[in-house]
C-alpha cells in the first residue's frame, strides 16, 4: 500500500520547494496537494454528497491557509472520529509563539517552522519524511457507523 502524504500549503513557492525537497532526499510516496483549508478538510472528510478521498500517512499543514485557516483544520481533524488519530505536523514559516502554543494544544503531533535556506529545508523535509512515512506505526484507520471501509 502506497503512503500518502497531504501537503496542505497555499503559497506555490513553498509547495515546489517541499515537493524538490522530498524528492531531493529519495521520498517516493505521492504526495496530495491542497491549497486551503477547505480543500485540505473536503479531501480527508468528503462533503455531504462525497466520501473522504484520501487517507494519508501524515498531513504537513501550513497555518497561514485561505478560507479555513490551519488551527481551524486541526480543530476539525480532531474533533472527527476517521481522522482524531492522524499525525499532523506544523509546517509553517510562523515564529508566533500563540501559533506553536495552539498548535500542540489543539493536538498537532510535531511543529516545524520552515528554514529560508533551501538546503536547511531539504534536510528537514528529508527528516520528516524519514520519520513519519518509515519509522512511525500511523494510527489505525477509523471507520465511522454508516461508512464504507
Amino acid at each position: 500500500m502506497t503512503k500518502v502524504i497531504l501537503l496542505v500549503e497555499d503559497n506555490r513557492t513553498d509547495e515546489k520547494l517541499t515537493l524538490v525537497a522530498f524528492k531531493q532526499c529519495g521520498v517516493a510516496h505521492e504526495i496530495v496537494i491542497a491549497r486551503d483549508g477547505a480543500e485540505a478538510l473536503n479531501l480527508l472528510h468528503g462533503s455531504a454528497t462525497t466520501p473522504p478521498s484520501i487517507f494519508p500517512s501524515v498531513v504537513l499543514l501550513d497555518l497561514k491557509l485561505p478560507k479555513v485557516g490551519g488551527l481551524e483544520v486541526l480543530s476539525r481533524i480532531r474533533a472527527d472520529e476517521r481522522t482524531k488519530l492522524l499525525p499532523v505536523v506544523i509546517l509553517t514559516a510562523s515564529k508566533e509563539d500563540e501559533d506553536l502554543a495552539r498548535s500542540y494544544s489543539l493536538g498537532a503531533n510535531a511543529y516545524v517552522r520552515k528554514p529560508i535556506e533551501f538546503a536547511d529545508f531539504a534536510q528537514a523535509a528529508k527528516a520528516l519524511g524519514f520519520f513519519w512515512l518509515m519509522m512511525n506505526e500511523p494510527p489505525p484507520q477509523i471507520t465511522v457507523k454508516g461508512d464504507k471501509p
